[in-house]
């Protein structure tokens, strides 16, 4: 096998992205109405947005997904970057794609004027919890939300 190259999606990834956000939805028992897919999908490929993404490719198979967006903070002056969304295909797990997708989003952000990466996940995602924790911090904070 050829080895991993991340790049930032373009508007002809949209097929592979689009195969691989849907699995992301299915791994969190989500649906998303298509108008929003789409419009997600509008705003990585707009140069003008703050959302960005990256696919990870192997033998011309997009394999992984990381979605983040930057946005300004009360704390610093920089913006931050939120990570929204990673996904490895099941089949490549613990090849190390998660950590190189995780790894592009903090030299882009980085090279973006960003002052921190930071994301969320679900308590009971123990496998990617374990990656986390050997490359970020956990700062304990919890989250709580208000659907509006």
């Amino acid at each position: 096998m050829s080895p991993i190259e991340i790049r930032q999606v373009s508007a002809t990834d949209q097929v592979a992205w689009l195969a691989l956000w849907q699995a992301y939805l299915r791994f969190y028992n989500t649906e998303l109405p298509d108008a929003v897919s789409q419009s997600t999908w509008q705003r990585l490929i707009n140069a003008n947005e703050p959302t960005h993404s990256a696919l990870a490719w192997q033998d011309g198979t997009a394999v992984g997904m990381v979605n983040f967006i930057y946005h300004r903070s009360n704390w610093s002056i920089e913006n931050s970057c939120y990570l929204q969304d990673l996904l490895v295909d099941p089949a490549q797990r613990g090849t190390g794609i998660g950590r190189k997708l995780i790894e592009f989003v903090y030299a882009t952000a980085k090279a973006d004027s960003c002052c921190k990466v930071h994301w969320l996940t679900h308590e009971t995602n123990a496998t990617a919890i374990q990656l986390y924790e050997r490359i970020a911090e956990r700062p304990g904070f919890i989250q709580f939300r208000k659907g509006l």
